[in-house]
């Protein structure tokens, strides 16, 4: 194969490893275990007055309608719904982005297995999916001291980038959606999304350096030597 070409695929090979360890990372915080842990730090139930069991009501049919949907959001307590047309609009919008971002984490994941189905045996692509891996964590040291440094800000740049102006401001005081995922979640999750797709991704670094050593034209290459 021409340099350009393998060169090319490496960085395919590099980028799709990247986008696949930071969506793995976010697929292990997208449960009720780690939502819940995360609202009762942020004691959503004294700021809602709803009991534990209707806050965990509440949030996984929220999560349900996010991941699987339909994206109605219509949950309700004792009859009245949780959520206003605003807020329930907005989380529409929410279940879009989510949506492509999926596929674009999904495809990205299928395209690295094929190449690696395709590959595995040669030192290249293992030596470009530990190049991902490192990029992967450069982004996460970049992206995440900017978000301790200036979270409001970063947060703020996050949904003017994804969704209309005007439509994501909610009043603290009186909307749920902000009350049931206020402030100190979010920047607690992307604290701990940081960390583990740092984590996850020192795993693939150690992996696919042995993967590398043991591969067939490493092998091959050194049976040459004298």
């Amino acid at each position: 194969m021409r340099p350009t070409a393998e060169s090319a695929i490496s960085v395919l090979v590099a980028l799709t490893t990247c986008l696949s360890t930071i969506g793995l990372g976010a697929c292990l915080l997208l449960n009720p275990i780690w939502v819940g842990f995360e609202q009762s730090r942020s004691g959503v139930t004294d700021v809602t007055g709803y009991s534990d069991e209707q806050v965990q009501h509440v949030t996984g049919s929220i999560l349900s309608d996010l991941v699987f949907g339909p994206p109605d959001f219509d949950v309700s307590v004792d009859g009245a719904p949780v959520l206003t047309e605003r807020e329930r609009a907005h989380m529409a919008d929410v279940r879009g982005t989510f949506a492509l971002a999926g596929l674009i984490v999904l495809a990205a994941f299928a395209v690295l297995v094929g190449l690696g189905l395709v590959r595995r045996k040669r030192r290249s692509y293992w030596l470009a999916v530990r190049a991902g891996a490192v990029l992967t964590i450069g982004v996460v040291a970049v992206v995440g001291a900017f978000c301790l440094l200036f979270f409001d800000q970063a947060f703020e740049l996050m949904h003017r980038v994804f969704f209309q102006a005007g439509s994501y401001t909610f009043d603290p005081r009186t909307d749920r959606l902000v009350q049931l995922f206020p402030d100190q979640f979010w920047f607690e999750s992307a604290m701990a999304l940081g960390v583990a797709v740092v984590a996850l991704s020192g795993g693939v670094i150690l992996v696919s350096g042995r993967l590398a050593a043991g591969s067939a034209d490493q092998r091959s290459g050194e049976g040459a030597r004298p």
